[in-house]
């Protein structure tokens, strides 16, 4: 017997037929003994529909209705997933996140997770009672309904999971595991049976929409086994685990891509002490996040060029936060281009293998691509090309490192 966390997204219960769907499966695991929880999102489109209401009534909304009105969405699904579970003589109840209680700061629409009491749906396990939890909310320390920002409800899955100390957290979604690369770009990607937190981490946060970033880095901190597989198909998804679970590691386990970058390169910045303080500070002050930065070397030592990346979404902010600093900052102009990708080359195995970075950049060349700025971390690197090589240089890196499918 085993504690088990399902968690369903929104494809996954899009309509009453999937719902159906998804008791049945989880009332196998039922039979099998096994002790569930069940966390479910909204209804394919329905967060963005309450989303797109809130809107209209208020541009400028209050925050905390904000968040009564978009939870409504995993608490009808939750509801529902319960009845059918109920109509299958499962024995079932839905949770809301104040029910439970999920308790989390006060942040309204992305707030954090603080603590979690699971004793009474651990009590209830005991009499074989399945927990149907509305994911994505929570309550705030005023008592008012919380939510944990877009993609919340893999994070109320894999933080339930850590307090019901659960063997494993499946994540059930559109797709049936982690590939080495994005199988619609590279027909040669392979599903990995495991990855770790870390390279899940990395992947996640350089582009690949499988998990959101939080639900990761809370499994890593937790040590909660995580598998991502698909409701559609009825077969093993990849395990995201701890390294020491993975007894051979590839040098590299997969490549991600990102086309929500914008490069900035401001031309004929005074070349002086304190002059990125004063270029990134306004930018951060405005919450625009700078990923990629690569500094000229100045030959007459007075003026240098300076380039980074910023979200595609933040171009225009970025460009008006630094155009009103124009005087203060003294540079000569602003270079903008959105047409960019970051493609990134993941694996842990090269903490102990040099060579990595030299095979990308040799076989992008190899390729007459480009690189515009290059970012490294232990087992990651980075780098930003023209937008249209973007399939050539995801299947050239794929063959390079030997990643391809027989």
């Amino acid at each position: 017997m085993a504690r088990l966390v399902l968690k369903f997204g929104g494809t996954s219960v899009r309509d009453i037929e999937r719902i159906k769907s998804v008791a049945l499966r989880v009332k196998r695991e039922v039979d099998a003994g096994h002790e569930i929880a069940v966390v479910v999102s909204a209804m394919a489109g329905v967060t963005n529909q309450l989303v797109d209401w809130v809107g209209q009534i208020s541009r400028l909304h209050d925050a905390r209705e904000y968040d009564a009105v978009v939870a409504s969405g995993e608490q009808v699904t939750a509801g529902l997933v319960a009845l059918a579970l109920q109509d299958l003589g499962v024995n079932a109840r839905s949770w809301l996140g104040w029910q439970i209680p999920l308790e989390t700061d006060g942040v309204h629409g992305k707030a954090r997770i603080g603590e979690i009491t699971t004793a009474e749906i651990e009590r209830r396990f005991g009499e074989g009672q399945v927990a149907v939890v509305a994911g994505f909310q929570g309550i705030g320390p005023d008592q008012r309904i919380t939510t944990l920002g877009r993609g919340g409800s893999d994070t109320s899955a894999v933080a339930l999971a850590a307090a019901l100390r659960a063997d494993r957290c499946d994540i059930f979604t559109d797709v049936d595991g982690v590939y080495t690369t994005d199988p619609r770009i590279v027909t040669k990607a392979r599903k990995l049976d495991r990855i770790t937190y870390e390279e899940m981490l990395e992947m996640a946060s350089q582009g690949a929409k499988v998990l959101q970033t939080r639900s990761v880095e809370m499994a890593m901190n937790h040590s909660v086994r995580v598998q991502v597989l698909s409701s559609f198909v009825d077969a093993p998804g990849t395990l995201v685990v701890d390294e020491d679970e993975i007894v051979e590691q590839q040098v590299v386990s997969g490549i991600a891509y990102s086309r929500d970058e914008a490069k900035v390169t401001l031309l004929r910045v005074a070349d002086r002490p304190g002059v990125a303080a004063s270029i990134f500070g306004p930018l951060a002050d405005h919450a625009i996040n700078v990923d990629m930065i690569v500094q000229n070397v100045s030959e007459d030592g007075r003026a240098t060029d300076l380039t980074f990346t910023v979200a595609k979404a933040d171009l225009e902010r970025a460009l008006a936060v630094l155009e009103q600093s124009r005087e203060q900052l003294g540079f000569h102009s602003l270079k903008p281009d959105s047409n960019v990708v970051k493609i990134s080359v993941i694996g842990v195995g090269m903490r102990s293998h040099a060579g990595v970075a030299k095979q990308m950049f040799q076989t992008l060349a190899d390729k007459g691509i480009n690189i515009q700025v290059i970012s490294t971390s232990e087992i990651k690197v980075s780098v930003l090309i023209a937008e249209e090589y973007t399939e050539l240089a995801l299947r050239a890196l794929h063959t390079a490192y030997g990643l391809d499918a027989a």
